[in-house]
C-alpha cells in the first residue's frame, strides 16, 4: 500500500506501477488518509458502477446524522448546493428526471449536427498554432475548442465566456482527495459568481429565448417538466465544467504520450484513419478522470471483505483501464488495440452523456492538427498539475 499515495509527486507523475501493486494484493484494500475502500480491478469498478446498492449522494436516502456522516460546514455551503443539484450528484427520481431532459441536447442527431462547427474551429485553431510557430497546446487548441463548443450549446454569449474556464477550475478543486480551505474558499467564491451569472443569463433568456439549451430547460419547465431554478443551474455548470475539463487534459495528455511514443506518432501520421482508435487507446492509457467515487447505501462484499454502508469507495478508473486481465500489454500504448473497453466514460446510470461530443471533438483536434502541423514536437518537458482525481498538464509546449 505504501505506494499509492496521492500527494507524492512521483506518484502523480506516474500512478500506474503503484496500481499494478494494488491489483497484485488484492481487490479491495482500505486507505485511511481519505477513509476510502481503494477498488482497483476492472471488473469489480465496472460492476460497482451498476450496482444500486452504491450511490453518488445518500441525501435521497438518509440524513448525514443516519449515515454517520458529519454535514459540510456551513461556510462551504455555496458550493454544495451548486453540486448537489446537478445530475452526477443525484440519484433517482431526479437523475432521471433531468438526464432525460439534458439528454434531448445530445442526441446521436444532434451532436452529428456540430461536427461541421467543431471541425471548423479546430482547424481554425490548429491553423492559428501554426501561423504561431507554434505555442502552449493548452491554451491555444485544447480549452478554447471544448469551452465554446459547450458555451455555444448552452447560449452563453462570446463576450462573457472568459471567466468560464477560471471557474471551472476552481470549482473543480474541490473534488480532488482533502481538499485543503484554501481550494473550498475559492470553490465557493466561483460558485456564487457563476451562479450569479447564470441565473441573470437565465432571467434573460426567459425574456428572450433562443436556440440553446437554456432556452430548452425553461421551455421543458413551462411545458410542465418539473426543473427548478437551481437545478437548471447546477445542470449548465456540470455541462460546461464536464464538457471541457477532461476533453482538455485528454488532448493534451493525448498529445504529451504521442511523443514519448514515437512509433506510434509515426503510425498516427501516416494513417490518420486511425483517429477515432487513437482517441479510445489515449483515454484508456493516460485516463483524465483517475478516480470516481460512491457512498455505500446498503453493505456490500468484495472479496469476502463487507464494506457497510456508510463507507465510501474510490473507483480507481486509472488502475481499471491497465487491468492485465482485460487489456493485453496495459503499459503499451498501442493506437491499433482491437478491443478497448475502457472505463474513461464511467458506465451504469452515471454514463458521460457528452461521451459522443467528447469523441467528436478529440477527433476534430487531432486530425486538425496532423494536418496542419505534420511535423509538430515537443518544444520543452511539461509541468503536471499537483492534481490526483482529474489528471492533467499545466500546459504543453509545442513547436511546428
Amino acid at each position: 500500500m505504501a505506494a499509492f499515495d496521492p500527494w507524492d509527486p512521483a506518484f502523480l507523475a506516474d500512478p500506474y506501477p503503484a496500481y499494478a501493486e494494488l491489483r497484485a494484493q488484492g481487490r479491495v484494500h482500505y486507505f485511511e488518509p481519505t477513509d476510502q475502500w481503494l477498488v482497483p480491478h476492472h471488473a469489480d469498478v465496472s460492476a460497482l458502477l451498476r450496482d444500486r446498492r452504491l450511490g453518488r449522494t445518500y441525501q435521497h436516502r438518509f440524513t448525514h446524522e443516519e449515515f454517520g456522516r458529519t454535514a459540510p460546514p456551513p461556510e462551504h455551503e455555496p458550493f454544495h448546493t451548486l453540486n448537489d443539484h446537478g445530475m452526477l450528484d443525484l440519484e433517482p427520481p431526479d437523475h432521471t428526471r433531468i438526464r432525460r431532459l439534458v439528454s434531448k441536447a445530445f442526441t446521436p442527431r444532434t451532436v452529428e449536427r456540430l461536427k461541421p462547427y467543431v471541425r471548423g474551429l479546430a482547424d481554425e485553431l490548429a491553423s492559428a498554432l501554426v501561423a504561431a510557430g507554434g505555442g502552449d497546446l493548452l491554451k491555444d487548441v485544447a480549452e478554447p475548442l471544448p469551452v465554446a463548443v459547450i458555451a455555444e450549446m448552452l447560449g452563453i454569449p462570446e463576450s462573457d465566456r472568459a471567466p468560464l474556464r477560471p471557474w471551472s477550475a476552481e470549482i473543480c478543486g474541490m473534488y480532488e482527495l482533502n481538499p485543503s480551505e484554501e481550494t473550498a474558499a475559492k470553490a465557493v467564491r466561483a460558485s456564487v459568481e457563476f451562479s450569479d451569472y447564470l441565473r441573470e443569463l437565465i432571467a434573460a433568456r426567459r425574456e428572450e429565448p433562443g436556440d440553446d439549451l437554456i432556452s430548452g430547460l425553461i421551455a421543458a419547465h413551462d411545458e410542465g417538466d418539473r426543473l427548478t431554478e437551481q437545478e437548471m443551474i447546477s445542470t449548465a455548470v456540470l455541462l460546461l465544467n464536464a464538457g471541457h475539463e477532461a476533453t482538455v487534459n485528454a488532448t493534451v495528455g493525448g498529445w504529451y504520450a504521442l511523443f514519448r511514443n514515437e512509433a506510434q506518432l509515426s503510425a498516427l501520421r501516416a494513417d490518420h484513419s486511425l483517429v477515432p482508435a487513437a482517441v479510445e487507446e489515449l483515454m484508456r492509457y493516460d485516463t483524465p478522470l483517475q478516480l470516481f467515487e460512491r457512498w455505500v447505501l446498503d453493505d456490500i462484499e468484495i472479496a469476502g471483505t463487507t464494506i457497510p454502508r456508510g463507507a465510501e469507495v474510490a473507483l480507481l478508473f486509472g488502475s481499471a483501464n491497465h487491468d492485465p486481465t482485460v487489456f493485453k500489454n496495459p503499459d503499451r500504448l498501442d493506437l491499433t488495440r482491437p478491443d478497448n473497453p475502457h472505463i474513461s466514460f464511467s458506465a451504469g446510470i452515471h454514463y458521460c452523456i457528452g461521451a459522443p461530443l467528447a469523441r467528436i471533438e478529440l477527433a476534430a483536434s487531432m486530425t486538425a492538427l496532423l494536418e496542419k502541423a505534420p511535423a509538430l514536437r515537443l518544444a520543452q518537458e511539461p509541468q503536471r498539475k499537483p492534481n490526483f482525481v482529474i489528471r492533467g498538464l499545466e500546459g504543453l509546449s509545442v513547436a511546428v
